[in-house]
Order: C-alpha cells, then sequence, then structure tokens
C-alpha cells in the first residue's frame, strides 16, 4: 500500500494575530535574514498574498519571487510587506528589561 503524502503549508494554520505575532517574534530571535525573509512569506501567504500586494503596490508574482526559498527581499519589500501585515520592529539594546 504506497501513502499520499502532502506538502506541509504553514501559513494554513497561523490564523490568529497572536500566532501570526509569536511565529515571527520567533522567526526574529534567530537572527538569520533567509529565515525571517521566509517567515515573513509564510505570514503573507496566510493573510493572503493578493491583499499584501494590493496594499503594498507590489506584484503579488514579486513578492511570491521574493519570499520564496531562497529569495532575496529587499529592504524596502520586506518593510513594505511587514507595515501590511501590521509588524513592526522596535530597537532595544540587548540588556534591557
Amino acid at each position: 500500500m504506497t501513502e499520499k503524502l502532502t506538502t506541509y503549508d504553514s501559513s494554513e494554520y497561523l490564523v490568529s494575530d497572536e500566532e501570526i505575532a509569536l511565529f515571527m517574534a520567533e522567526a526574529f530571535e534567530t537572527n538569520d535574514p533567509g529565515f525571517i525573509a521566509h517567515a515573513l512569506g509564510v505570514v503573507a501567504r496566510a493573510k493572503g498574498m493578493t491583499q499584501i500586494a494590493k496594499e503594498t503596490g507590489l506584484a503579488r508574482e514579486q513578492l511570491y519571487r521574493s519570499f520564496r526559498e531562497g529569495g532575496n527581499p529587499t529592504l524596502k519589500t520586506a518593510t513594505a510587506v511587514m507595515k501590511a501585515l501590521g509588524i513592526k520592529i522596535t530597537a532595544k539594546l540587548p540588556n534591557a528589561a
């Protein structure tokens, strides 16, 4: 008997703003730019890439290309997507409370 496997897509499980915030916080904790970009792409898919494209003024195809595995989004693209997703980055000193 052959078992049929499906592709796991974590974007299907990010249904609340709290889950998305936790997912992105953990991505930022890695300090890995590639993983952070991938996580942004996952969240954008969870929210709807067409809607994110509309809000950012960027082409949907460009967003898929930028945030796919091995993609390298520009800072301008990444910040536009974060703004559309309501994700804000703040700076703090490493030893600050």
